[in-house]
């Protein structure tokens, strides 16, 4: 029997470099990440993702990665991380890490051989050309920060692809050698006991550019799940892919390839129906996604490490989104993204905040949560462009927020010292405490979820309503339902059912305490922002 247990996980998302750093040099660690695990499984976190930790010159948050097999000499020891496994397991908490794949860091010792030899076995890992090929704009990965895909190397006498960074040369994954190499290394770290990979830039490495030549790379990701599956029949394949509806099967195929998803699709349209306060573009989303095979799944999420990316949906939906939630042109980065944390897009208006997570939790799938999220983490736009967003962790109103004892000068990156996000203000310390903190709100509703497997396992349908601002849908599975309800107003609203089969509605989680419905459910109070769980008793 298939071992599905990412269908009802909850996962969370943390870069090692900013989490907790215990050695006190103001850069966070494994040993630092290790010590944190109670805090997660408090919270009923099953699953880590963790952000690239091994070496790298650092240009692009770790993403141009120059040794696969080890661990940033600055964040500890494949000791350290071998130990972070063992005591996370202990817990009952999985681990992914990232794969990078699609490019190298121009450090990598692969690079530095192909570039100064054009005989070294190495040339061929990489992508070159003589002339310039030309650049189109749909090739630019980052807009306003790009001109060409294309870099001279003066040693190779030659241009080489990055779809990325300039320090990021693009790896040819038609070359039957390089797919060799990612083997071993999935296979190191799957020794190592991670879960699974994050698979970064994963369009890439399906439709590599200029590969008219090579035989169709679809097949790769076919290949990676059979070679993950015989070392370790549980692993999961999560894919960072924001494509276009109809090329998302091509990820999953029949459940051969990658099991999870990244739901961009939905994340845009969620935002769009947040700044409108109406449910029809959530709707439109949910009806767009396509049906995906039986053991696969969709990974929501609300804010993850980059830019909130807006490029699935019209300039003017985009503009609204822009409008209402990142009106200022330093708020807004690449022409079609939001470099903001949650808590500042909304005002920090505490029943938005908890409308938007509810969303999240309750729609069909599985939620990840980024660090800093569950305390309700700002942003410092003062920062350059996505580092806004990832300022460390918060821990105390201790200096550098309890993070690191090391002078604020050598900290990895700021703390958030000023205003309502400060960590005086703002710190999972405080929050334990306080019995009506967005903390504690957060591992109720992480409690209350992982009793409704129907979210992530079911069958879902949208149940139509007379309130165009409600979000009503219901999720059925093994003869069993749940049903929620999201009001995206600022006004109260009651909310209608047009028709619907489910009766004796038991509330199992809501924004307030409502009157109870008395064997009444065709129509249903909700308060601005609010939201309701019911689960169903009895269907007709």
């Amino acid at each position: 029997m298939e071992n599905l247990w990412y269908k009802n996980a909850i996962f969370y998302s943390l870069d090692v470099e900013t989490f907790m750093d215990l050695d006190g040099d103001g850069i966070g660690d494994f040993p630092g990440l290790t010590k944190c695990l109670d805090h997660f499984s408090g919270l009923g976190i099953t699953c880590l993702w963790l952000l690239p930790f091994y070496p790298s010159p650092n240009q692009d948050n770790g993403y141009d990665v120059m040794d696969y097999y080890n661990v940033d000499p600055r964040l500890g020891t494949l000791g350290d991380f071998v130990e972070f496994i063992h005591q996370a397991s202990d817990r009952g908490i999985r681990v992914l890490v990232d794969l990078v794949v699609n490019h190298t860091s121009n450090q990598h010792p692969w690079f530095q051989q192909a570039r100064l030899d054009p005989n070294s076995k190495y040339r061929d890992y990489y992508v070159w050309s003589k002339k310039r090929p030309q650049t189109k704009p749909e090739q630019i990965s980052f807009p306003g920060e790009q001109e060409s895909i294309w870099e001279y190397d003066e040693k190779a006498e030659a241009y080489y692809l990055h779809h990325f960074y300039k320090e990021q040369p693009d790896l040819n994954i038609a070359n039957p050698a390089v797919r060799e190499e990612i083997y071993k290394i999935m296979g190191f770290w799957l020794q190592l006991g991670v879960s699974g990979f994050r698979i970064d830039a994963a369009p890439f490495l399906i439709n590599p550019l200029g590969m008219s030549k090579c035989p169709n790379l679809q097949t790769f990701l076919k290949d990676m799940q059979e070679f993950l599956s015989s070392r370790r029949g549980d692993a999961l394949l999560l894919a960072e892919a924001n494509v276009r509806p109809e090329e998302i099967p091509i990820y999953f195929g029949d459940g051969d390839r990658c099991q999870m998803l990244f739901n961009f699709l939905l994340n845009q349209y969620m935002f769009l129906a947040l700044a409108r306060q109406e449910s029809p573009a959530l709707c439109e989303g949910l009806k767009i996604l396509p049906h995906i095979p039986d053991s696969c799944q969709w990974l929501n999420f609300v804010r993850h490490h980059d830019e909130l990316t807006l490029d699935q949906i019209i300039d003017s939906e985009c503009e609204e989104i822009f409008q209402a939630f990142a009106p200022e042109k330093n708020m807004q980065i690449f022409g079609h993204g939001i470099r903001r944390r949650l808590p500042p897009m909304l005002g920090n208006n505490r029943h938005r905040i908890e409308l938007t997570y509810s969303l999240l939790f309750s729609l069909p799938g599985t939620p990840l949560l980024r660090y800093g999220e569950e305390i309700g983490m700002g942003d410092d736009l003062s920062l350059e462009g996505r580092d806004s967003v990832r300022t460390v962790m918060q821990w105390s109103d201790a200096a550098n927020g309890g993070f690191s004892t090391a002078s604020p000068a050598s900290l990895t990156r700021p703390v958030i010292e000023e205003g309502e996000y400060s960590y005086k203000q703002v710190n999972v310390r405080v929050e334990q405490r306080d019995r009506t903190s967005l903390m504690n709100w957060m591992e109720h509703i992480i409690r209350i979820r992982k009793q409704c497997p129907e979210f992530g396992w079911g069958k879902w349908q949208i149940l139509e309503t007379d309130e165009p601002c409600v979000l009503a849908h219901c999720c059925e599975w093994e003869g069993k339902a749940v049903i929620a309800l999201h009001n995206l107003a600022d006004q109260p609203c009651i909310a209608t059912f047009k028709s619907h089969k489910y009766t004796h509605l038991i509330e199992i989680f809501s924004d307030r305490q409502y009157e109870p419905l008395n064997g009444d459910s065709s129509s249903i109070s909700l308060e601005a922002y609010g939201y309701r769980w019911f689960r169903v008793n009895q269907m007709r």
